[in-house]
């Protein structure tokens, strides 16, 4: 098993869009790139601690690879969008790539370069490609909050429709379970 950790706007979106795939065994809500060590949600929130909300992916390379989760990262949220998704603002929603090694790394550079240059997108990706230094799981209502929790006015208005997006344009990519 490897991992792969990403920052894309709210960590609820980014853990449900990443569950139902193939291959991926575990998503753990978190926060990294921020200045202090074990921070709340609260403290996150307050944009002072420098931290990210971010989804840990653990995945069994043999069934999906890096590449193709990198491919989910970038079409399920607005990579050219600094530190916003939405209407989730701050720093702790930016775009952001937290490699676990080198070829993570080279990867995620590679493939950023590539959409530049095709320019997949109308403004230039301001994505961060950083090593990952610490990382540290959220509170644990905040885990699997879209499946808990689907009903709830932000959940129906801003993750279900990126969960609807993955099943749409990566159906062939979902457990048999998350097909329906």
């Amino acid at each position: 098993m490897e991992q792969a950790t990403f920052g894309a706007g709210c960590f609820w979106c980014v853990e449900a869009v990443f569950q139902n795939l193939n291959g991926v065994e575990k998503v753990v809500s978190g926060y990294t790139g921020g200045r202090i060590a074990n921070p709340t949600y609260k403290e996150v929130c307050s944009g002072l601690t420098g931290h990210n909300e971010v989804a840990q992916i653990t995945f069994d390379p043999a069934v999906i690879s890096f590449e193709e989760l990198l491919e989910v990262f970038w079409k399920t949220h607005d990579p050219t969008s600094l530190n916003r998704q939405g209407n989730d603002v701050g720093t702790q929603y930016r775009s952001g790539i937290y490699y676990h090694n080198d070829e993570q790394r080279r990867i995620a550079e590679e493939y950023k370069q590539k959409l530049n240059d095709a320019h997949a997108f109308e403004k230039p990706i301001v994505t961060e490609i950083l090593p990952l230094k610490a990382f540290y799981p959220a509170e644990d209502y905040h885990q699997n909050y879209f499946n808990q929790n689907g009903n709830q006015p932000y959940c129906q208005f801003v993750v279900k429709p990126k969960v609807d997006k993955v099943r749409q344009v990566f159906g062939e990519k979902l457990k048999a379970t998350a097909k329906s």
